[in-house]
């Protein structure tokens, strides 16, 4: 797709396929430079010339390689008017003597859209620095033209390695006025299916959040897309995309779709914006944050509080030491039970923290407009980014996702329970009677005895659904979610003691906030 960065930042070849995918280098109705081109062309973009003709000849040559041989698929040989060249002195001769004519009419190409990609780029650079939609694509609204052009990459280049050893997930968000999400959603499913990407993409009219998987190959094009498209470049940089060992594997398959918000927080974003979240922290000034949250007596007299806006499932196999971890099932709950618990926020330093960052824009937005608290920060990158820098700071435990892997290791700690055994365990697994979708933590040996349900009642449940297969239908209610509140008080409880520096599973859980099944469940008698 067209980049509006100037060739002279970057020859290389990968970067020139995207700029110009839609060069047809069989195309022999284009004119010849040598005549109206340069009459045509601008005095910059005829400097450009010498760039222009390289990069042509760059994207003939790429067009010829073939593979060595079936098992050898990592070299390249070339083949061009029947022979085959096996090494690039002798192609590049071949392509200079006998397609001289083919060049100059490529060059012509990518002259011409050199011209557009200035223009363009002059052209977003208008006062205020507003990029609106119709401006950027009224040229081209064809969801096409702002595509990647893969026809030097095969089938298998793109889909190798999706696995989960091979390929790659990446977690990004981005906050910024959409005009027109449905094309943008248009556009992102047609440019997922191209690289052959799973997973799930929320777009609204504050902007778009992301999770998806594939081949490396795959998910590195689709973030030079990202970077290169005018809706996004000027908003995000290579450092917002988190990426973690997965692969299209990791999804059942690929949902794009408009919604109200990027985040399901459940207020419009018309009443609490992103535009004024809390201060955002790196992960450096989050840790040393923290460290001096843990070094005082107790969070009372702190001062600060260290909250988790996560649900409690995923605090559960992971979080902060220290931390406040609401025990709530979504985070569409979390503004409720900020509402419930203020008092507790009262005159406070709040740290906040989440997954990648996303959640925490708009849960700080709505803290800080309560008007409580003494200041108000967030992790920059969540997590996931705190881990990369620190991962055996100060977060121990699992990093929960929301694919099937479920669960992420940066340290070896473990600070949850089997639910019916209470030996350490973190490894989630999908509650084993139909219907239900809770998630459940049982260990190997519960499980050898039949422990698969994420409580007594559904392991009842199931129970009755295998002996009679016939009423299969009731509805999500368990044991563990009925005695659960669905806006939890902190108030008037005192606030939880800082964890101790070594985390052990059964220090500072403070009540069923973080672990739920502090008692466990009691073994279903075997029929």
């Amino acid at each position: 797709m067209p980049s509006f960065t100037s060739p002279d930042q970057g020859d290389d070849l990968e970067a020139c396929v995207l700029r110009f995918s839609d060069l047809d280098l069989k195309d022999t109705r284009l004119i010849n430079p040598s005549s109206s081109l340069k009459a045509e062309l601008d005095v910059s973009t005829k400097k450009k010339y010498p760039y222009a003709k390289k990069k042509a000849f760059a994207l003939f040559v790429k067009t010829k390689e073939v593979p060595a041989c079936p098992l050898e698929c990592k070299e390249k040989w070339w083949r061009c008017c029947q022979q085959l060249f096996r090494d690039q002195i002798s192609i590049h001769r071949h392509v200079a003597t006998q397609h001289a004519d083919e060049i100059r009419y490529q060059t012509a190409s990518v002259l011409q859209q050199l011209a557009v990609t200035l223009n363009t780029s002059k052209g977003l650079k208008s006062e205020d620095n507003r990029i609106p939609l119709q401006e950027d694509f009224s040229c081209n609204p064809d969801v096409s033209f702002w595509l990647p052009d893969i026809s030097c990459f095969s089938p298998d280049e793109l889909i190798s390695g999706q696995g989960s050893d091979g390929g790659e997930v990446l977690l990004y968000y981005c906050y910024r006025d959409l005009e027109d999400p449905h094309w943008v959603c248009a556009w992102q499913t047609a440019l997922c299916q191209l690289l052959s990407l799973t997973g799930k993409v929320r777009i609204a009219t504050e902007g778009i959040n992301g999770t998806v998987g594939g081949s490396k190959l795959a998910t590195r094009l689709y973030v030079e897309v990202m970077l290169s498209c005018p809706l996004f470049k000027d908003f995000m940089c290579k450092d917002d995309f988190k990426t973690s060992k997965g692969g299209a594997c990791c999804f059942p398959e690929l949902r794009v779709g408009v919604f109200e918000e990027i985040v399901p927080m459940g207020i419009s974003p018309n009443k609490i914006s992103y535009k004024k979240p809390g201060i955002h922290l790196s992960p450096g000034e989050f840790h040393k944050e923290v460290e001096k949250f843990l070094s005082q007596a107790n969070e009372e007299q702190s001062g600060t509080i260290l909250l988790d806006c996560r649900n409690f499932y995923e605090s559960k196999i992971g979080r902060f030491q220290g931390c406040l971890a609401p025990d709530i099932r979504k985070f569409s709950y979390f503004p409720s039970y900020i509402d419930k618990n203020l008092e507790l926020f009262q005159g406070k330093k709040v740290l906040m923290y989440c997954t990648g960052g996303i959640r925490c824009e708009r849960g700080s937005a709505y803290l800080k407009a309560k008007g409580v608290c003494q200041e108000v920060f967030q992790l920059k990158g969540g997590i996931h980014k705190y881990l990369e820098e620190f991962p055996d700071g100060f977060y121990k435990g699992k990093l929960f996702v929301f694919d099937e892997r479920y669960a992420l290791s940066y340290n070896s700690d473990t600070v949850s329970e089997c639910s019916y055994c209470g030996v350490p365990w973190d490894q989630y697994k999908l509650c084993s009677t139909p219907q239900c979708r809770q998630l459940i933590l049982t260990c190997p040996a519960c499980q050898q005895q039949g422990f698969t349900a994420c409580c007594v009642t559904c392991q009842d449940k199931g129970r009755r659904l295998a002996l009679s297969p016939t009423q299969n239908s009731f509805k999500e209610e368990c044991e563990c979610t009925a005695r659960r509140p669905r806006i939890p008080s902190e108030l008037p409880r005192q606030v939880r003691l800082p964890m101790s520096p070594e985390l052990k599973p059964d220090i500072g859980e403070d009540g069923p906030r973080i672990c739920e099944e502090k008692q466990h469940f009691p073994r279903p008698a075997q029929s």
